[in-house]
C-alpha cells in the first residue's frame, strides 16, 4: 500500500486518506477480504492521528468498502458503489492507485479560441492550467476550459478536484464524461517541471463534461506521460 505525502492537498486529511484508499481499492492494490493494519500503524504510515484515521475509515465504512470487526479488525470489501471525489480521474500510477494533486499553473477569463469544440452557451470561458501529481509524482498537465455561462471561477477556492469545486461553489455538477484518448505532442506552456519537452509525442486525452443541462459545459485536455501513468477504464 503506497504512503503518499497527504500534506500538500486542498482536501481535509481525513477525505485524503479515504480518497487514497478507495484507489487502493478500484486498482485491486487492496483485495477483497484484506485485513488492513493496525489503526495506530495506519495513522503513523499516513502521518496522522488514530481519531483523523478513524473518520477517514467511517467513510468508507459508510460506503460499503469497510467492514470493521470488533476486536479482529479492518476489512476491505471491495465494491463498484463507492462514490470517490475522483471517480472519474482515469490516470493511475503504472502499478495502480495514486492520490491526485495538482499545481495550478494560470486562471484566465477569456473569450474561447477557434480550435476548442463547441460546448456550454457563452462565447468566453475560463480557462485553467494545472500541472498534476500521483501521489508527488508528476504524471501530465492539463488544461481545462469551463463554459462562461457555467459560473465565475474563484482561483483562491480552487481544489485538486474541479467536479468537487464545482459542486460546492457553483452549484452544478458534472454527470458524465466522454474521453477521446490518442497521442499529441506536449505543448509550449508546460513547465519544466513536467519533464517531457514541448513537442515531445505523449499521452493524450479530450474530454467533453455534462452537467445536469443536456449540453456539455466543459472541455478539456490532458497531456499525459506514459512513462508515469496509464489511462484506466474499469467496466462494471
Amino acid at each position: 500500500m503506497s504512503n503518499p505525502d497527504l500534506s500538500s492537498s486542498a482536501l481535509p486529511l481525513y477525505l485524503q486518506i479515504s480518497e487514497t484508499l478507495i484507489r487502493e481499492i478500484a486498482a485491486g492494490r487492496l483485495v477483497d477480504g484484506e485485513r488492513l493494519p493496525p489503526e495506530r500503524e495506519l495513522a503513523r504510515q499516513y502521518g496522522t492521528t488514530v481519531r483523523t484515521l478513524r473518520k477517514s475509515l467511517s467513510e468508507l465504512e459508510q460506503q460499503g468498502m469497510l467492514e470493521r470487526i470488533q476486536g479482529s479488525g479492518n476489512y476491505v470489501r471491495a465494491t463498484q458503489s463507492g462514490r470517490s471525489v475522483y471517480s472519474m480521474f482515469r490516470l493511475e500510477l503504472p502499478g495502480g492507485g495514486g492520490l491526485p494533486t495538482a499545481d495550478i499553473l494560470s486562471v484566465h477569463d477569456m473569450e474561447k479560441p477557434g480550435d476548442l469544440p463547441d460546448f456550454g452557451t457563452s462565447n468566453r470561458g475560463t480557462r485553467i492550467r494545472r500541472l498534476r501529481y500521483l501521489d508527488d509524482i508528476v504524471i501530465a498537465v492539463e488544461e481545462i476550459w469551463l463554459d462562461g455561462d457555467a459560473g465565475r471561477v474563484d482561483p483562491a477556492k480552487l481544489s485538486e478536484s474541479l467536479y468537487h469545486y464545482y459542486q460546492k461553489q457553483l452549484g452544478f455538477w458534472i454527470r458524465r464524461a466522454e474521453d477521446r484518448v490518442s497521442i499529441g505532442v506536449v505543448p509550449d506552456w508546460a513547465p519544466d517541471a513536467f519533464r517531457k519537452s514541448a513537442g515531445t509525442t505523449v499521452g493524450y486525452i479530450e474530454r467533453l463534461s455534462w452537467s445536469q443541462d443536456r449540453a456539455p459545459v466543459e472541455f478539456s485536455r490532458t497531456w499525459f506521460d506514459p512513462d508515469q501513468s496509464i489511462y484506466i477504464q474499469r467496466l462494471t
